[in-house]
């Protein structure tokens, strides 16, 4: 038992290690000695607990990025219950608040955008994980809530490209503080995210067409 638990320390730790140094230099210029030294570990550590770098990097998308995108999606399922129907003001806001507001750390927020963005960049096998168990299940949620509730006739090729823009804009807002704060002008406190929140919720309306069938309820 003594022993078990401390190797799921020591992965835990080479999870943790492997989690920061991608984040911040990329896959190929972490080696395996860094991750290994940074969590007090041997070298033969990574191997043993993942069978090698590779696979090390896709565990930490498996066990750290996917479980954080589910505590978002999560957030926001509860704010648009709370909410009543999911009308287009009330997935925006939801969406927003649930990026803006919570529920993760200044830490796990900035590793969590960090990772996609290199993703993003230049995709790996860890991408298609991503996608296949979070992007695409999350985005066809999105458009089954807002299709009901779409002007007549605007098209799935529209309405999919309308929810990326909303995403655009949330994922800008939070991930980009430092050029939003500088640009705009104010901090990036409390009252300024339910600023953004608003301002994301009246931008999207016009997107989205939704506005004018949403008054008309």
């Amino acid at each position: 038992m003594a022993q078990k638990n401390k190797n799921d320390v020591t992965k835990e730790r080479l999870l943790n290690e492997a989690e920061g140094l991608f984040a911040q230099k990329g896959y190929d210029a972490v080696s395996v000695r860094e991750i290994t030294k940074a969590a007090n570990c041997n070298l033969a550590a990574v191997n043993y607990h993942f069978g090698n770098k590779q696979n090390l990097y896709l565990e930490v998308f498996r066990a750290r990025w996917v479980p954080r995108a589910g505590l978002l999606q999560e957030h926001f399922r509860k704010s648009l219950a709370a909410q009543g129907s999911p009308s287009p003001t009330a997935v925006a806001k939801a969406l927003a608040e649930a990026f803006l507001v919570g529920p993760l750390s200044d830490e796990e927020r900035h590793r969590h955008h960090q990772l996609i963005v290199r993703e993003l960049g230049q995709p790996t096998e860890a991408f298609e994980l991503v996608a296949d168990q979070v992007m695409r299940p999350f985005f066809k949620e999105l458009a089954d809530m807002l299709r009901p509730v779409m002007p007549e006739g605007l098209g799935e090729k529209r309405l999919m490209l309308n929810i990326l823009s909303i995403f655009g804009m949330v994922l800008y807002f939070n991930f980009a503080r430092a050029a939003v704060t500088r640009i705009a002008g104010y901090e990036y406190d409390t009252a300024f995210k339910a600023r953004l929140v608003e301002h994301i919720v009246e931008f999207s309306l016009k997107g989205l067409g939704g506005a004018e069938k949403e008054e008309m309820r």
